[in-house]
């Protein structure tokens, strides 16, 4: 085996000092992050940065560098989640090098509130599905963004008048439970379910705007119950926690799209909360329609969770744990088959 060797160090001059604190964190905590998670070594002095250790991981921290210098030059934050983004970003795409076109400014979102860019090659991939095809379905673990891109997206169509309004809905019922106990009119009782979607356009839009939209309709968040019988034309719908549809309301909502529209549904299969034995509409709608003209399925893994590092080895913990399971179910059922099998060999 051929021993990597290290090289002399990678040298990076920064133009503009005003971005620097925000490029290397309180306390160089960005920089401490980038060296953790690539394996280098970085020395800041000034406006200069040094970046020493194999090659290979030397030149992934120039590039994490120069996206992250770039977002600030564009006007966009970095904090300890771009920085993350940023370096998953060239992992999967070292050979962008210097123009990462798709995590900028190809694959940016302008909203009122703030410019997002992908933080992950499959959030990308989703952000341009999205833009190509009138529906979409986003398919994943939590943590992955298939919601809040979808609402960036939705908002940024209707800020530019690519759509007239925005339809944002999900199952107002999860993990069996009845919201009829619940104090409160309609709308008091089913905000809980929706409050997520809120929190998106809240994060998005000013706030003022947001309650105006939703006065006056050019913003709807309501639960999946109150699409039926309805067409939804010149609009961008969402649904999510889709996998806790059933097929006929799956069927149901997606034929609600109408002229001018693009809808996205998004679930995580893993939380399934519908009644024993009761299949899921996202499954199902999936495995029917994905492969249609116009319609495109993303699929995110445990490697596209966006929060907290944390949070993608809990995502990992617990789908080991599932496997583990489902081994254990198929050994104990083909052990029960070659029983019966060799029970019938004695008759």
């Amino acid at each position: 085996m051929t021993k990597k060797k290290n090289h002399g160090p990678i040298v990076l001059d920064f133009e503009n000092h005003a971005f620097l604190p925000d490029l290397y964190g309180e306390h160089d905590s960005h920089l401490t992050l980038i060296e953790d998670r690539l394996e280098v070594s970085l020395s800041s002095r000034g406006n200069r940065v040094s970046i020493a250790g194999e090659l290979h991981n030397a030149r992934l921290a120039q590039d994490v560098l120069k996206l992250l210098y770039a977002r600030l030059r564009d006007g966009m934050s970095v904090d300890p989640g771009e920085v993350e983004g940023a370096i998953r970003l060239v992992k999967a795409n070292p050979r962008e090098g210097d123009d990462m076109a798709r995590g900028r400014n190809g694959y940016s979102i302008h909203t009122k509130r703030r410019k997002i860019t992908p933080r992950s090659m499959q959030q990308a991939e989703y952000i341009e599905q999205i833009r190509e095809n009138q529906l979409v379905f986003a398919s994943g673990p939590a943590g992955t963004g298939k919601t809040y891109l979808a609402v960036a997206m939705a908002v940024n169509m209707l800020l530019d008048g690519t759509v007239d309004r925005l339809i944002l809905s999900r199952p107002a019922v999860e993990a069996g439970e009845s919201i009829g106990f619940l104090p409160g009119d309609m709308r008091e009782k089913i905000d809980p379910y929706l409050r997520p979607l809120y929190d998106a356009l809240h994060d998005m839009l000013p706030d003022e705007q947001v309650e105006k939209q939703l006065l006056n309709g050019t913003i709807e968040v309501a639960p999946l119950g109150f699409m039926r019988g309805r067409t939804l034309s010149n609009a961008f719908i969402i649904l999510d926690e889709a996998q806790n549809t059933t097929a006929m309301q799956m069927k149901m909502f997606l034929t609600r799209l109408g002229e001018n529209s693009r809808m996205v549904v998004a679930g995580d299969p893993s939380q399934v909360d519908l009644p024993s034995g009761e299949r899921s509409g996202l499954y199902d709608a999936i495995d029917i329609l994905a492969k249609l003209d116009g319609i495109s399925l993303v699929e995110f893994g445990e490697a596209d969770v966006v929060r907290h590092p944390l949070v993608t080895k809990m995502v990992h913990a617990y789908n080991a744990r599932d496997d583990r399971i489902r081994k254990a179910r198929k050994k104990r059922k083909d052990k029960q088959a070659d029983s019966s099998d060799a029970g019938s060999s004695d008759d």
